[in-house]
């Protein structure tokens, strides 16, 4: 068969194949709506088009969906360029405006005119401007590739000139191409980038972050998780750098946002940005995942976490400093734990077992198979088994030595390796940041005792072989004590401090390099390198495995609609309003109102303090237009939305388009979700948009925002 036949057959399996889609799994691509599902979201009640979701020639529901610093999906809910997100996708940048004086994270805030808006240095947003199927063109070119170099070689020049030819001369768009499909299919993803985004707005922590690590991934849920932006352009409606001459942005599309409320079985459908899934897992991988992956991240950030609670519990400084940081951690922490409990009592290993025996039948069924993908799943056993150790070292690498902030500044500011700098290209480069911005979130004291007690567990994790070379000072000059050296490595070094840091920087690089915190960084990021480079052998027959695995499952599935894994492009996904039941003899309501804030209160725990002023909306039935018809203040509901990581902020919409709540988390019974989607329990817990304009109207007294939104009632 030639190569075009190929891409034809292949593409055909996805698009033209419907038999057995189910409407509540899904994170489907924008430029297949019309042939994959828009007739089986006619069948549960939507009244839009293909078109009014996704149009490149006009304005379609795409236009007022936003990428939101790069990790979570926002929304424009306004005329003037008001962006509607979550208050955690916010928390970094409002954080970072926030002094001891001006806690804006702890106490809120609501910008009562433009002037009053806070330029959010670092903070972006992008929007799509289109999908192009390149996947003829980058097979073809990438065809006589024999080697991953080649490959790679090729797979970046036909993505060069694709991209170059879809921009052109327009100086404000981007292309990359995605692989789809492990490598199966590809497409160009054109976007528009704007930075100048300012704060409008926020409710305190209480609110937006009520019930915190507690209720993370819970139902019932009573978090008022929501945040405000506000996106300025230039006088041309172009993204422009921050200058006070820039103007509120003029959409293409904003939403409407609908005060009708929702019912069980309502339809709802979301459109965002969801990270990674990995929905074509093997039994291999899923037992990586869970013994090393997810294991080794609960113990070691368990360790850093208990370090920084306590001293962000004594101290206000400390509390802001690494609110986010914490936050951050805290997130994935959870959600390890919840997926490992979950692959066990759903077995969702055995239940890829059985499907890789299936697909193993299916092939041995055909002599053409078993020469197409024979050698699949075996690539991907070989590639799981042989990088096991390697795995497991480089994790604890990351988790228990990269997180050491004294160490990461000395790899951010100081001196910069010669030449290529070859040993740093497996490493992952840190973030920009200037000194100002790193030492304004850093406590020596708290790092200190973070380093002392990572270094420890890395020790005991970890063979002597495997160690960093700075473990043979440890025993050289300290005669093993780690705390005796964590005291010199402070108190010698001049990364504790960027006024300290300043001095040197302006002197002799040679001291700079022979800093005791330079040289623990080095010798870490250079044994990252080592076990890096030593991976990469694993992951070309990891990837070769995949391909062929995935290709297969599609061949083999031909008849069926099939999504490829979430990868931070925009997907949709669509179902009802939905209760659930955890298990026998307890069902969960769809709905939570301000009645379960009041009843989860508790003045001496920091996870459930309510505010005075929220006590007070609610002893009066202050409501206003927001309330149920039986007067309760609604909170959040559930949906059977297909979302993962990085739908954080996603706009939940009725049947007619319209914004009824924002996506906000998932329940803890499906935490195995990346893997394998259970429909009688996978929840998307979302916050109710009646709920965020009560909050916003009533208790923070910003309702002249209302007027510049568009509100069915």
């Amino acid at each position: 068969m030639n190569i075009k036949k190929a891409i034809v057959l292949f593409l055909s399996v996805i698009v033209f194949s419907v038999g057995t889609l189910r409407a509540d799994e899904g994170m489907w691509m924008l430029p297949l709506i019309q042939k994959l599902n828009i007739k089986k979201m006619s069948e549960i009640g939507f009244k839009l088009s293909a078109n009014d979701i996704y149009n490149i020639n006009n304005s379609s529901l795409k236009d007022a969906v936003l990428h939101f610093g790069g990790g979570c999906t926002a929304e424009i809910i306004s005329k003037d360029g008001l962006v509607l997100t979550n208050h955690h996708c916010g928390y970094g940048s409002i954080q970072k405006l926030s002094t001891v004086d001006h806690d804006y994270l702890q106490n809120g805030y609501w910008a009562m005119n433009h002037d009053e808006e806070l330029p959010s240095k670092g903070l972006t947003v992008t929007f799509l401007d289109r999908f192009e199927d390149v996947t003829k063109e980058v097979i073809e070119a990438t065809a006589g590739a024999t080697d991953p170099k080649s490959k790679e070689e090729a797979l970046k020049a036909v993505s060069d000139q694709l991209t170059s030819k879809a921009i052109g001369a327009n100086k404000y768009l981007k292309a990359r191409v995605v692989s789809y499909f492990g490598d199966n299919q590809y497409y160009m993803v054109i976007t528009k980038t704007y930075s100048d985004i300012r704060f409008v707005g926020a409710p305190p922590s209480s609110i937006g972050k009520f019930g915190a690590d507690t209720d993370n991934w819970m139902w019932p849920r009573h978090t008022g998780d929501f945040s405000m932006f506000r996106i300025y352009a230039d006088k041309e409606n172009n993204p422009a750098e921050f200058s006070k001459d820039n103007v509120p942005y003029k959409p293409k599309k904003f939403l409407t946002i609908s005060l009708k409320g929702v019912n069980q079985n309502d339809p709802a459908m979301i459109l965002g940005y969801p990270g990674r899934t990995n929905r074509f897992m093997t039994s291999y991988e899923v037992k990586e995942t869970s013994e090393i992956t997810n294991a080794i991240t609960i113990l070691v950030r368990g360790v850093r976490q208990n370090v920084l609670m306590a001293d962000m519990v004594s101290d206000p400084k400390i509390r802001l400093q690494y609110a986010s940081k914490y936050a951050g951690s805290s997130n994935f922490w959870k959600k390890a734990i919840g997926m490992n409990e979950t692959f066990e009592k759903l077995k969702v290993n055995e239940r890829r077992a059985a499907e890789e025996k299936s697909f193993t039948e299916w092939v041995n069924g055909d002599p053409a198979r078993i020469q197409k993908y024979g050698k699949a799943l075996d690539d991907i056993k070989s590639s799981i088994d042989g990088r096991a150790k390697l795995q497991a070292i480089l994790k604890y690498y990351m988790e228990a030595l990269s997180p050491i902030e004294l160490t990461s500044a000395a790899t951010r500011f100081g001196p910069k390796p010669e030449g290529n700098g070859a040993d740093q290209k497996n490493v992952r480069p840190l973030a920009p940041m200037t000194t100002t911005d790193f030492y304004k979130d850093y406590n020596v004291a708290t790092d200190k005792k973070v380093a002392a007690a990572l270094i420890k567990l890395f020790r005991d994790k970890v063979s002597a072989i495997d160690l960093p070379d700075f473990y043979k000072t440890i025993e050289a000059d300290f005669q093993g004590n780690i705390d005796a050296y964590i005291e010199s490595l402070f108190t010698k070094s001049v990364f504790v401090s960027e006024a300290k840091l300043t001095v040197a920087l302006a002197g002799d690089k040679k001291e700079l390099e022979n800093d005791p915190a330079f040289i623990a960084a080095k010798n870490i990021s250079s044994a990252m390198a080592k076990y890096n480079k030593e991976l990469e052998q694993y992951r070309t027959l990891y990837t070769q495995g995949q391909k062929l695995y995935i290709a297969g499952i599609l061949e083999m599935k031909s008849g069926q609609a099939i999504y490829p894994d979430a990868n931070s492009t925009m997907r949709m996904t669509y179902g009802k309003v939905m209760s659930y039941s955890p298990k026998d003899g307890v069902t969960f309501d769809y709905v939570t109102t301000l009645d379960g804030v009041m009843q989860k209160e508790d003045p001496k725990n920091w996870e459930f303090v309510v505010p005075a002023k929220l006590k007070e909306l609610y002893n009066t039935k202050d409501f206003g237009e927001y309330a149920l018809k039986d007067g309760r203040m609604p909170v959040a509901f559930l949906t059977n939305n297909d979302i993962t990581g990085g739908n954080s902020g996603s706009p939940v919409m009725n049947r007619k388009g319209e914004l009824i709540g924002t996506a906000f988390d998932g329940n803890w019974e499906s935490m195995s979700s990346d893997i394998i989607f259970e429909p009688s329990l996978q929840r998307c817990i979302n916050v109710d948009i009646r709920y965020t304009l009560f909050i916003m109207d009533k208790f923070g007294g910003a309702g002249y925002l209302l007027n510049e939104m568009k509100i069915s009632r």
